[in-house]
């Protein structure tokens, strides 16, 4: 079978039942895995009310929560301003708040990208995965640009092979197709995919 045959094997939603894994899994609400007292949300709520309703933070009430959610885990700008819109009285306070974070270091979002360009990679994820979870995050790209291209992606992509498939290079075309098709679910890109599974273990 041709190369240029495989593209009509692959189908997403296939590739996500046969290679999904537990991060593709809804995660548990922060509710059901951390203590209440540990929640700063929990406390903004009337638990007596069959409702929740808005606090309305602002001023030094706002900023204290920025930096209890701040403190919990790293957020991009773009998610930080929604975090805190929910609680927030105005929310071009917000957004001026975060911005005074951003300019003291309290809010990156290098640092966010390169977190998780590094966790990401850890876990076996190519760059068009990398660029995915950026976009839904608001973080430009560029930010990481230049360490997207100093990764050797075809490496990774062996790498992965070899974990999941072995060493050889396989002459059998459903088999080849079901490694570019779990290669591609993990976000790797056409040619470095056709590189590592062609790659010989000597090479």
């Amino acid at each position: 079978m041709s190369d240029a045959k495989f593209t009509k094997l692959l189908d997403y939603e296939t590739l996500k039942q046969q290679f999904g894994d537990a991060e593709d899994q809804p995660a548990p609400s922060v509710s059901a895995t951390a203590p209440p007292e540990f929640d700063p949300e929990e406390r903004l709520f009337d638990h007596n009310n069959s409702q929740e309703h808005k606090p309305g933070l602002s001023g030094s009430r706002l900023r204290s929560y920025a930096f209890a959610v701040l403190t919990r885990k790293e957020y991009s700008k773009a998610e930080l301003i929604e975090k805190l819109a929910l609680y927030a009285e105005n929310r071009e306070e917000v957004v001026v708040l975060v911005d005074e974070l951003s300019r003291e270091n309290y809010q990156s979002d290098q640092r966010v990208a390169e977190t998780l360009l590094s966790s990401q990679k850890r876990k076996g994820k190519g760059p068009n995965q990398i660029k995915m979870k950026l976009k839904s995050k608001k973080i430009d790209t560029a930010l990481i640009s230049e360490e997207l291209k100093e990764t050797d992606w075809v490496q990774q992509a062996y790498e992965l092979k070899v974990k999941k498939f072995g060493p050889d290079v396989t002459k059998d075309p459903k088999l080849k197709a079901r490694q570019i098709r779990f290669l591609m679910y993990r976000g790797f890109e056409m040619d470095a995919i056709m590189k590592a599974i062609n790659r010989k273990a000597e090479d």
